[in-house]
């Protein structure tokens, strides 16, 4: 039965088919890739796939599913990027959706077979099946996060999914990129079943096959209401007068992408389907052509994925697994590590002055396992695993065995060297030996160990459970199996490596420093304290400089200050203070206004009640009367660290523009919409911001002064690439 289209299936690239009774089962299952991507050449074979099946009179149902743990995984980003004009952008969207509109339309039942994780444009593909099973399991997600990319779902998802679960939810899903486990698909009525298995799966397919022989879609029968309302429906039309506004709240207008899919979910709800669908490509269009899309897509995408595969690590080492860990100082950074790392398996002995600590420190991982049981994501028997990996101590001796000590203890050289020499007394000769220090140089630091091509900085970002990012920081002596075994170590915990030079500050913490310094220092000037902040969240940052100094600490930024400053003049180099410095020091020595942990710093933190900007602050820093520009404000903001990025570039610190990049949006949240640091030049083009450099320099200061590698890439028209 079905012969026909069954064969001609098999012909397919990356598709096969059998047939049972009239219900073709074709899987999913792309040799060259771990898991299958809506890519180059899926449109053809898809077209001929629903053409075969819908030709074959034998055919009374299809199901499709994969081959793979995952089912689709979304659109080939690779493909996406290499999009250049509008023609193209609508035709790759357009062409999937006539094939899906075919399906839908055929009168034969469609079933998708969902064997692990839909996203995106593979969850667009189910959308378009009339009916929807899912494996039921914790790794299992659907979504549609294209908005993370600056991208809408372009392949019918704003259309199908508003007509499935109403409109205001379907704008949470998309404006969020939320992800969705099964069991919450299926309560929203994104999914209609799970199964436990391939093997059920399949079984509860055909079996509604045949008890639906002939099948619609709901918004192709007769009567179709949307649920909930249209867009022009009373109880809808508020959400699109709000949501324009809270999208704007959050976003600062700073992605596009947000804006086109409240636009396409309205317009396409107040007509068909097919017309629904036409406009969708239309604002699909002005996403994949928008500059947000193509700097998101470079970095959070081609870049990464060359960072995760390993780009940075020296090439002729074996992979290398840590087994046991020693973490030196239990505190906040010290707790944090050790329950990454006991997560990922590995033994741990957290090592603190005082058992007292360290059972705090490792109280750390209790609170954080209680929280995933309440929701549903941890059982009390993998919390007892986790924890029962993890041994307190405040013995060195407890050490031995160690593969990896990593020290993060108070940013103090001496303490630091005191911690080194007693680890190494105690751990295997082939241990590697890391710092957790944010500031501190690794070569000065390795001068209290008796093998520093052993030791390497590996520098995590707080809170360590959520920030996906270690900075890797490679001393003068540290050695290429070194570095591996560092390297290694982060991608077992799971995190993102970058791997940078040795210099004070390395990367991270010296570009991060000029963002909110710069704040500061215009609070100094006298720009109105409102005005900075706005500037900052306007910027694309995460949070605006000042509060963010407020979290980081000033005390903490004063100590760094004032470290640098000795090591220079020790140095006999001259230091010059940034502008920020005196306001610092004033806040801290004078005030005692060290920031959120004294619950008083550039904000007041009141018990009962939100923070709020320390109104005595504009009579420290009296407003002046004429305040500079907001563009000129962001600008200050975004080119002082980019500008510093540059510099860190051409004094070799960051080794790939890849690594500055990704370093710069998941270190510290460097404005996404701009990929990254190096990225958001070559956006603006490399002469204007060398023009607009020195324009800010004239007007602020000489640390707006283009780095000298800058101004050559200008003469020479270059722009940043590591190919």
């Amino acid at each position: 039965m079905s012969t026909n289209s069954v064969n001609a299936i098999n012909e397919l690239n990356s598709f096969s088919a059998e047939s049972d009774n009239g219900i073709i089962t074709v899987t999913i299952d792309q040799a060259d890739r771990k898991m299958n991507v809506i890519g180059d050449g899926f449109n053809e074979a898809f077209a001929a796939l629903t053409d075969a099946f819908i030709s074959d009179a034998e055919a009374k149902g299809l199901i499709l599913t994969s081959g793979k743990s995952t089912f689709v995984v979304g659109a080939d980003i690779d493909q996406l990027a290499t999009i250049e004009t509008a023609e193209q952008a609508f035709d790759l969207v357009e062409d999937l959706k006539a094939s899906l509109r075919k399906l839908e339309t055929s009168g034969k039942p469609v079933v998708a077979a969902i064997t692990g994780t839909a996203l995106g444009g593979g969850l667009e593909l189910a959308l378009a099946c009339h009916y929807r099973i899912a494996i039921d399991s914790p790794k299992t997600k659907l979504g549609l996060p294209e908005v993370k990319l600056g991208l809408l779902p372009g392949g019918g998802g704003t259309q199908r999914l508003p007509r499935l679960v109403g409109i205001q939810k379907a704008l949470e899903l998309m404006t969020q990129g939320k992800e969705l486990s099964p069991q919450q698909a299926v309560e929203i009525g994104l999914i209609h079943d799970v199964a436990y298995d391939n093997e059920e799966l399949i079984k509860k397919a055909k079996k509604w096959i045949n008890n639906n022989p002939q099948a619609s879609q709901p918004w192709d029968n007769k009567g179709f209401k949307i649920p909930g309302g249209d867009s022009k429906n009373p109880k809808i039309v508020p959400i699109f007068s709000i949501a324009p506004a809270m999208a704007n709240q959050k976003s600062h207008g700073n992605y596009p992408a947000i804006t086109h899919i409240l636009s396409s979910v309205f317009e396409g709800c107040l007509t068909d389907i097919d017309n629904g669908l036409k406009i969708e490509s239309r604002f699909f269009v002005a996403c994949a052509l928008s500059d947000v899309s193509k700097n998101m897509i470079n970095t959070l995408w081609t870049q990464l994925n060359s960072i995760k595969k390993g780009q940075s690590r020296p090439e002729g080492f074996e992979k290398s697994k840590v087994s046991k860990v020693g973490i030196l100082g239990a505190g906040m950074m010290g707790a944090g590590i050790a329950y990454v790392s006991a997560k990922a398996g590995m033994e741990v002995v957290l090592l603190d002055t005082a058992l007292e600590g360290a059972e705090k420190g490792k109280n750390y991982s209790t609170k954080l396992l209680d929280k995933a049981i309440s929701r549903g994501q941890s059982t009390e028997e993998k919390k007892q695993a986790l924890l029962d990996l993890i041994k307190t101590t405040t013995s060195y001796d407890d050490l031995e065995g160690c593969d990896l000590i990593i020290e993060a203890v108070f940013e103090d050289v001496d303490i630091k060297a005191e911690c080194t020499r007693k680890s190494e007394v105690v751990i295997p000769e082939t241990a590697v030996y890391a710092s957790n220090t944010s500031t501190l140089p690794i070569t000065e630091l390795a001068r209290a160990s008796t093998r520093p091509k052993q030791f390497i900085g590996l520098h995590f970002f707080s809170p360590v459970d959520k920030m996906p990012l270690v900075e890797i920081i490679v001393g003068e002596e540290t050695d290429d199996a070194t570095l591996a075994k560092g390297f290694d170590y982060v991608g077992q915990i799971g995190k993102t490596p970058i791997v940078v030079n040795d210099s004070r500050g390395f990367y991270t913490s010296r570009v991060f420093g000029t963002y909110v310094s710069e704040g500061i220092a215009m609070l100094g000037e006298g720009v109105h304290p409102r005005s900075i902040e706005v500037a900052g969240m306007k910027s694309g940052m995460p949070m605006p400089p000042l509060a963010l100094q407020d979290e980081v600490s000033l005390s903490l930024s004063l100590h760094v200050m004032q470290q640098t400053k000795r090591a220079l003049e020790s140095e006999g180099k001259t230091f010059t203070p940034h502008p920020a410095m005196p306001v610092v020091e004033k806040m801290v020595n004078e005030l005692g206004r060290e920031g959120k942990k004294v619950t008083k710093g550039f904000y007041d933190y009141p018990e009962n009640g939100e923070k709020r900007l320390w109104p005595k602050l504009t009579e420290l820093y009296p407003t002046k009367d004429e305040q500079p520009s907001q563009q000129d404000l962001v600008d200050r903001l975004l080119y002082v660290q980019a500008n510093e990025t540059a510099k860190c570039f051409e004094e070799n610190v960051v080794r790939t523009v890849a690594d500055a990049n990704v370093g710069s949006i998941f270190g510290w949240g460097f404005a996404p919409n701009q990929g990254g640091t190096l990225q958001f030049v070559n956006s603006v083009g490399v002469d204007k911001f060398v023009e607009r450099s020195r324009e800010l320099a004239s007007k602020y200061g000489k640390r707006f002064e283009p780095a000298k590698i800058l101004v050559e890439m200008a003469e020479s028209g270059q722009e940043f690439s590591d190919e």
